[in-house]
């Protein structure tokens, strides 16, 4: 996450493919990683369906772009969300990106960024393909942000997103109780470790946090009932945690070992 730390921001967010009750929260996890210079949301605010926005942007200060839905079925907003995106980038005055939606076609634009130098923060369902996953630098599901901050799946919701919001939360691919880390998820981190441990076999836990977002974008410890990686971490039993105090007594650094690979 240091990597991520007091970058200059552009949020655009997708109004019709976020749930509106989660905006607030959402904005609060963009501020670990930076200043929201820019925040934007696109969609065709003629139509009723989205109506109910207006008083999460005021409360926000997010400035609502107009983008009328030419052909139905289609979504326009995205074409106006990745010029936006571009003219922005051509500006030189920020640091990174911030895309607030669950739709594979910012998929493109997210890689066109990196390529550029920016960082790329996604934030979206479950439902979000894996494709734009890979393509951001880290992704962050809503559902972990609404669980967090304690949020109803049904909370102050009405977009298409909203309505089938716990259809995809309880998909059976996601659901994974409280507490429960997955063997996969255990195998990544221990191949992690392996992949910058010392001699010793220990590795930095900071180190470790950001290796595991550049394998997996959307590594996520509240994914898993955790509000911490070090919580995650010390439960599980495969892993051993040795905490190094620093010349400031309220800091220490913290490593991690695989007891299965260094015996």
């Amino acid at each position: 996450m240091d990597n991520f730390m007091n970058l200059r921001l552009a949020v655009l967010i997708d109004a019709e493919n976020v749930p509106r009750g989660s905006i607030k929260e959402v904005l609060e996890e963009i501020a670990i990683y930076g200043t929201p210079t820019i925040k934007r949301i696109y969609g065709d605010w003629t139509n009723p369906y989205v109506a109910g926005w207006k008083n999460k942007l005021v409360e926000n200060a997010i400035t609502p772009i107009q983008q009328y839905s030419y052909t139905q079925g289609k979504n326009s907003s995205d074409s106006a969300m990745i010029i936006d995106a571009m003219d922005i980038l051509y500006t030189n005055k920020t640091d990174g990106f911030v895309i607030v939606s669950s739709d594979s076609d910012f998929t493109r634009l997210a890689v066109r960024l990196r390529e550029a130098g920016q960082r790329v923060i996604g934030i979206g369902e479950r439902k979000t393909p894996s494709a734009f996953i890979a393509a951001c630098d880290k992704f962050t599901y809503i559902e972990a942000i609404r669980k967090q901050h304690n949020i109803s799946a049904t909370n102050g919701t009405d977009t298409a997103s909203d309505d089938s919001y716990t259809e995809h939360f309880e998909h059976k691919k996601h659901i994974i109780p409280n507490g429960i880390v997955p063997d996969d998820i255990i195998e990544l981190i221990a191949n992690s470790i392996s992949d910058i441990a010392d001699d010793n076999g220990l590795a930095f836990l900071g180190e470790l946090g950001n290796l595991l977002l550049k394998k997996q974008p959307d590594f996520d410890h509240r994914n898993y009932g955790y509000k911490t990686l070090t919580a995650m971490i010390k439960s599980i039993d495969r892993f051993e945690m040795e905490f190094r105090q620093t010349a400031d007594p309220n800091i220490k650094h913290v490593f991690v070992r695989d007891k299965e690979n260094h015996q």
